[in-house]
């Protein structure tokens, strides 16, 4: 019989990259924890355990390795990273212009370059060198490992050349503390990029759960009302809702009726009739009524709690792109300092080199393989995509986003608020003809006296089109619809509720009656957003597969699906059986989300690239990558796709140069060709050459 696990979130603190979460979870593996999780994104473990261990045990382990692990929140110090990178630029730039400068320029002076060089110095083996230390413990060396032992080379050896050759002509080409603090402050450069590319990953959890931290009004025993938080509703509670408010958690009315809007559950914007013994979801929003609800499930069982999770798990089963010079530094670094020893042995045992010759050698294979351009190749492409994409409308989340979208294959669309506009029109109106313009007046003069979303658009579009008429005894039925009086006849218009007894024909939006008598049916269709068409069929020249997914109902979906020749449709999904639509597909290839409703949340966290649009909600924005900040141009989504790519290719243009540089670059400086002054200046090339490559996207074409 299998034991019970339990599950226990730990919040790490000291993770500089996704290999420090690899190497954490490599650790609990080792230790028999075989299904823990470790997010780098959200700074967490989740970690399912047997009775053997508890919290503290778990904190101990993580902690053994370097990290802070604790049961509660740790605050970020996201400024931390940005304070560093100015400080160590501050020192730098003085320090890299002596190069190019003459040899009696006072920034020549050994010592004023040593109190430069030393605070940058000290700062990086100070931050770079704890991360370094972590990724040894664990057996995953990072790039920072190969930070450290190229700056520490650089600095020792500038020190021992100071030492040496102080006062001698001989000085100037033993003094490389540039190399030391141009490389620091560089790598300082690209770790800013990631952090803030990474920084708004856990808002959607955040924004959420905020939507729970609320005030309930709850009925005594005593018929009294009090104010009690979210977290202290119980099971049977009598909940009090006026208009206006919040449904504090998942129950049943027992008093009252009311109009509730709850798109942030089923992404419609169609507002819903409620009345007793109906059930309501925590976090819906009752738009006007007054109603009492007892509290059916509370806490970590509502619906919302649930969505919650669903945008947790996703979020930490996203795979962890890390950038190529990360992947491969596990090998880097060892076959780095294997060529530096080898240097040096067969250097002075093989061709009786002198042992200060060899050491200089041996040096140089340490300072020119220094993974400055690998480093750079891929946060400066990025860099550039991003601004590009900004420029025109673009919010793309950080660069592993446009490397993920690049390679996307199946992209699904939400309908309502997507597709479409959430503006509702008249198609058709079905009567006889002469009474065609009485019954666009009763339409115009009725829904005026109506706050429905379906009310405002028919009278937004009527107007100016048509006469309004004076109604009397204008009486609205909340969920069926509205009433008047004009010319001693009486007029019902509404839902097919109204009609049913007249009619078996249920496929039409609005029935109108006329003394109790069928007067006229009126279809009404959601207005596609303009440009939609042309997205979706440049989407589909790039050979991706568009999907409808929708809550909405199957015969509006299947109607649009066709107008717009969509293939693939998935009609009157609820939010748990979209995530797993998104699962599903994941299988056949990365898959991106276009929604705009927090029940699209789940399901844009699930998928590789989640796309949001900036008039959706906030919680579907915090869970996509990709924010189009006109959100009627889907257009955008293509042009987001283009510069992901180009900015994947210049990522490979510049990882190629990168390590093409070092398989070149440290050979020659093996054999003695390239001392360490030449081999600081062909590092600084190559940065240069990788800026230089990433800033060309900005004027790129890309067709």
């Amino acid at each position: 019989m299998s034991k019970k696990l339990t599950n226990t979130i730990l919040h790490i603190k000291g993770m500089t990259c996704a290999n420090c979460a690899a190497g954490i979870q490599k650790h609990l593996n080792s230790k028999g924890l075989h299904r823990s999780n470790v997010s780098f994104a959200n700074a967490e473990a989740s970690i399912y355990h047997s009775g053997n261990w508890d919290v503290n045990s778990l904190i101990k382990e993580i902690e053994s390795i370097g990290f802070k692990a604790s049961s509660e929140a740790v605050q970020k110090n996201d400024d931390l990273v940005e304070k560093l990178f100015g400080i160590c630029l501050l020192f730098t730039i003085p320090l890299f212009a002596h190069m190019f400068l003459a040899h009696d320029h006072f920034l020549q002076n050994p010592l004023l370059q040593i109190f430069l060089c030393l605070p940058v110095y000290i700062i990086g083996i100070m931050y770079f060198g704890k991360s370094a230390i972590n990724s040894l413990k664990v057996g995953m060396p990072n790039m920072d490992v190969l930070i450290i032992l190229g700056t520490t080379a650089a600095f020792v050896y500038s020190l021992t050349g100071t030492l040496m050759y102080w006062g001698t002509l001989e000085l100037h080409k033993f003094l490389f503390f540039e190399t030391t603090a141009t490389i620091i402050t560089l790598v300082f450069l690209g770790n800013l990029l990631e952090h803030r590319s990474v920084k708004q990953t856990t808002s959607a959890i955040q924004e959420l759960t905020a939507m729970q931290e609320l005030m309930a009004t709850r009925e005594t025993i005593k018929g009294e009302t009090e104010q009690i938080p979210f977290k202290h509703i119980q099971k049977e509670d009598i909940l009090i809702v006026n208009s206006g408010d919040k449904i504090p958690t998942d129950g049943i009315i027992t008093e009252g009726v009311g109009i509730l809007d709850e798109s942030m559950l089923t992404g419609e914007n169609e507002p819903v009739h409620r009345a007793q013994k109906d059930r309501v979801i925590g976090g819906t929003i009752l738009a006007d009524g007054n109603l009492k609800v007892k509290a059916t499930l509370v806490g970590k069982e509502t619906v919302l709690s649930q969505i919650i999770e669903m945008v947790k798990k996703a979020q930490n089963n996203k795979p962890n792109i890390q950038q190529l010079g990360d992947k491969v530094s596990a090998l880097f670094v060892p076959i780095v300092l294997a060529i530096s020893l080898f240097t040096f042995f067969v250097s002075h045992y093989a061709f009786n080199i002198s042992t200060a010759d060899a050491v200089m050698r041996a040096v140089a294979v340490l300072v020119i393989s220094c993974p400055c351009a690998m480093g750079l190749a891929t946060p400066t492409a990025v860099m550039v995509g991003l601004g590009r994409a900004a420029k025109s409308g673009i919010l793309i989340k950080g660069g592993s986003t446009l490397e993920t979208f690049a390679q996307v294959k199946h992209i699904f669309f939400d309908k309502t608020g997507t597709l479409t506009s959430g503006n509702f029109k008249i198609e058709k109106i079905n009567c006889e003809t002469e009474n065609l313009k009485e019954i666009k007046e009763l339409l115009y003069s009725l829904e005026q006296h109506s706050s429905h979303p379906i009310a405002k658009s028919i009278v937004k579009e009527l107007e100016g089109k048509t006469n309004k008429i004076h109604l009397n005894d204008i009486q609205e039925h909340k969920g069926k619809g509205i009433e008047g009086k004009w010319n001693n006849n009486y007029y019902y218009l509404g839902s097919y509720n109204i009609a049913q007894e007249l009619t078996k024909d249920s496929s039409h939006s609005l029935y109108l009656l006329k003394n109790n008598q069928l007067f006229a049916t009126i279809d009404i269709e959601d207005e596609v957003k303009p440009n939609t068409q042309e997205c979706l069929q440049s989407l589909k020249l790039a050979n991706l597969n568009p999907i409808m997914l929708s809550g909405d109902k199957k015969e509006k979906c299947i109607a649009l699906a066709n107008d717009l020749d969509i293939k693939t449709v998935y009609f009157e999904q609820l939010p748990h059986q979209k995530l797993q639509r998104i699962i599903d597909c994941k299988k056949q290839g990365n898959t991106a989300m276009v929604g705009d409703g927090i029940n699209d949340a789940p399901a844009l966290a699930q998928a590789d690239i989640g796309i949001s649009l900036s008039n959706g909600t906030q919680i579907a924005i915090q869970s996509a990558q990709i924010v189009l900040l006109n959100g009627n141009d889907l257009s955008k989504i293509f042009e987001a796709l283009k510069i992901s790519k180009h900015t994947l290719l210049t990522i490979k243009q510049n990882l190629f140069w990168a390590f093409s540089y070092n398989i070149v670059a440290i050979p020659i400086a093996a054999m003695g060709l390239l001392n360490p002054m030449w081999g600081a200046f062909f590092m600084a090339f190559s940065d240069i050459v990788v800026i230089g490559n990433s800033l060309r996207l900005k004027k790129k074409s890309l067709n």
